[in-house]
């Protein structure tokens, strides 16, 4: 007991310095406080949103186009639906989606990224050309590309996305892959028999995974920006899904006499990726002790 006691003390320690970093910054500790309200709404908007059928396609047309008032806090769209109750709603489908994407670029990228660094030689060359390709082209307009051929749906949406982003993850997996390949437990590893596969997704993907999740956590905002730029463009979600690019499409025709029906659900964007670009930036902090302020 008194031996397993001690081996927890430097995870003890390591866990206190990173709460207080993390405290330290306030901006970190007020994103990661508003991204939890996020998935808090998300979990129970049901019980949250005023008036929950307003997330079908129905319409209330004595309320067209209401402005914010007591009974409906952002107004109305011009079929008289809530706008809160589908920004709410809204939240759920663009936080699943967003972790789906960066999970889908993950599952691609992290694997081939460490092969690439771990083995070297030709596999690295032919692993970071085909990045390269995929590199050459910006990713919205390549997810543009690939929705636009897949079909306009929110799983094509995502699937578009990851194919986008799977190649950052690949090169930032495979630098730390060719670091670690020479450090003395990769070498132990090998030296006492550990098949390469075993090496690389047992001993070094493990060892990579801090900047990971750095890139991880900054791309939820970009992809839930990117996801609405798809959705905006008629290449995600589709009505009467309340989805936020969605909804700022739908709403241009009206801006001139419903400004409310844009602007809450750009506000929505706007928040929450900054909230999350805000986590990346005080994670990095913690997770490289060369980006720590002294």
């Amino acid at each position: 007991m008194k031996d397993k006691l001690e081996s927890l003390r430097p995870k003890i320690t390591k866990l206190r310095t990173d709460l207080y970093l993390l405290s330290r910054n306030k901006l970190t500790l007020a994103a990661l406080i508003f991204v939890a309200v996020l998935v808090l709404m998300a979990l129970f908007a049901p019980l949250i949103v005023p008036y929950p059928d307003h997330v079908k396609d129905m319409t209330n047309a004595s309320a067209k186009l209401t402005a914010p008032c007591g009974e409906y806090w952002f107004g109305t769209d011009e079929l008289g639906r809530d706008i809160f109750s589908r920004v709410v709603y809204g939240t759920r489908i663009s936080l699943v989606a967003s972790v789906a994407a960066v999970a889908l670029a993950m599952l691609i990228g992290i694997p081939l990224g460490a092969v690439a660094g771990a083995m070297g030689g030709i596999v690295d060359d032919i692993i970071m050309r085909i990045c390269d390709i995929f590199l050459s082209f910006p990713s919205l307009l390549l997810a543009i590309v690939i929705a636009a051929f897949a079909g306009p749906n929110l799983r094509n949406a995502l699937i578009a996305i990851a194919i986008s982003w799977w190649p950052w993850y690949a090169r930032i997996v495979r630098g730390q892959a060719i670091s670690l390949k020479e450090r003395q437990f990769v070498k132990a590893a090998r030296a006492i028999g550990n098949v390469n596969s075993k090496i690389i997704f047992s001993h070094i993907v493990p060892n990579c995974m801090a900047p990971v999740i750095v890139q991880a956590t900054m791309d939820l905002g970009g992809i839930i920006l990117t996801l609405a730029s798809l959705s905006f463009l008629g290449l995600g979600a589709q009505a009467p899904t309340p989805e936020w690019g969605l909804m700022i499409n739908t709403s241009k025709t009206y801006f001139m006499n419903a400004w409310w029906y844009s602007v809450f659900p750009g506000i929505a964007i706007f928040v929450t990726v900054l909230a999350f670009n805000l986590i990346g930036d005080g994670l990095r902090e913690i997770l490289d002790p060369r980006t720590r302020n002294k």
